[in-house]
């Protein structure tokens, strides 16, 4: 059983599905959704919610709301919040003794300024940001889109500044059960979307990133469970971590099917490890950039679409991607036909961008204000 906010949904069409549903927004419409996943649970029975983007958060915030019996796949609210705001996540990861480039957070328009001119070459972005949507840089194929002018940070929504760090992005992507990782995924984004999100995914040597996983999690809580995705940069051999994502990211769809169902319930005493050099890609978003930029892309491009298998390959699911147009058109929608703003305006109805969620306790709301008193 899946659902969406919008029926045209990949994830709602593949053949392992009894049904799917539409529910409300969880940002907008909070109440709502919590009242439509309630509904879902006893019409189809369901005993366990996996989350696979932000509406984790909403879960989490009111999971006392939730349906009895049901158990939920994440961790609790306050945790999540720790690691969703980047500059608390800085903090927990220095405790957990991994490597992190120098930070700085800005709260408004002349700490920002005062911290970009710090380093000759910087990388900013919002603590409440993802998708590689909105970054601030004068360094790299991203230099310049976004102008410091039209940046404005808050002691609520406050901005990180870094300096700028050689090297490619690395991603993970974990299944924790009681603070044990279950199964772990590292993998490069060979090619990419707008020099932002992934579309062709490589999975390499996992060995310091299963060990630096494990060690976040023992910092941030022994009892975890969830799903956690980290970036770092491979700096000459010396990773530094960029941020989390605590949720599913590209990383799971290396995973075979059998592996990602024993890890969800902790099976075997090991740790599923995607061997290096297993490769997928979603042909659709490739033969989009084939035509996005031809000049760059179009060799390697038309290469991968003959040689690298789909993302529903390994779980022989492919006509689910048949509704990969519909995908793109409702963020299309969303973002008024604006190539920049699609892959944000995807999520617009699902993410969560550090604001008390409606509903949420009152324990809840004190973790909250916590997390912010624990940014560097």
């Amino acid at each position: 059983m899946a659902s969406d906010t919008y029926a045209g949904a990949v994830g709602s069409h593949s053949k392992y599905l009894e049904a799917h549903e539409v529910t409300a927004s969880p940002r907008f419409e909070t109440d709502a959704f919590i009242d439509d996943i309630n509904r879902i649970v006893e019409k189809y029975d369901i005993d366990v919610i996996l989350p696979t983007f932000e509406e984790a958060f909403y879960l989490a915030a009111r999971r006392a709301d939730l349906a009895d019996g049901v158990r939920l796949y994440a961790g609790n609210f306050d945790k999540l919040a720790r690691l969703h705001d980047k500059a608390s996540f800085q903090r927990l990861v220095a405790e957990a003794g991994v490597p992190v480039p120098e930070t700085v957070v800005a709260t408004d328009d002349a700490s920002l300024a005062e911290a970009i001119s710090r380093f000759p070459r910087f990388f900013a972005r919002a603590a409440f940001s993802r998708g590689g949507v909105g970054l601030l840089t004068n360094t790299g194929p991203l230099a310049g889109k976004v102008e410091a002018s039209d940046c404005h940070p808050t002691p609520d929504q406050p901005w990180l500044v870094q300096p700028f760090v050689d090297g490619p992005m690395i991603c993970t992507y974990s299944t924790i059960v009681d603070g044990r990782v279950t199964s772990h995924c590292t993998y490069r984004a060979p090619e990419q979307w707008a020099h932002s999100t992934g579309i062709t995914f490589l999975a390499i040597d996992s060995t310091r990133t299963l060990d630096y996983t494990q060690r976040i999690v023992d910092a941030l809580d022994p009892g975890f469970t969830g799903q956690l995705s980290f970036d770092f940069v491979d700096n000459d051999g010396e990773l530094f971590a960029i941020e989390c994502n605590p949720r599913p990211t590209n990383g799971i769809i290396l995973l075979g099917a059998e592996e990602f169902s024993r890890a969800l319930v902790g099976e075997g005493d090991g740790v599923a490890v995607v061997e290096p050099g297993v490769e997928r890609e979603v042909k659709l978003a490739v033969l989009a950039d084939c035509f996005a930029e031809p000049l760059s892309h179009l060799p390697t491009s038309l290469h991968d679409l003959i040689h690298v298998r789909d993302v529903g390959s390994q779980w022989h699911d492919s006509l689910a991607m048949m509704w990969s147009p519909a995908t793109l058109i409702h963020g299309a929608k969303l973002s008024h036909g604006d190539r920049k703003e699609l892959l944000a305006a995807l999520g617009d109805d699902i993410v969560w961008n550090g604001e008390p969620i409606a509903g949420m306790t009152e324990a809840d709301a004190e973790a909250l204000e916590a997390v912010h008193e624990q940014r560097i």
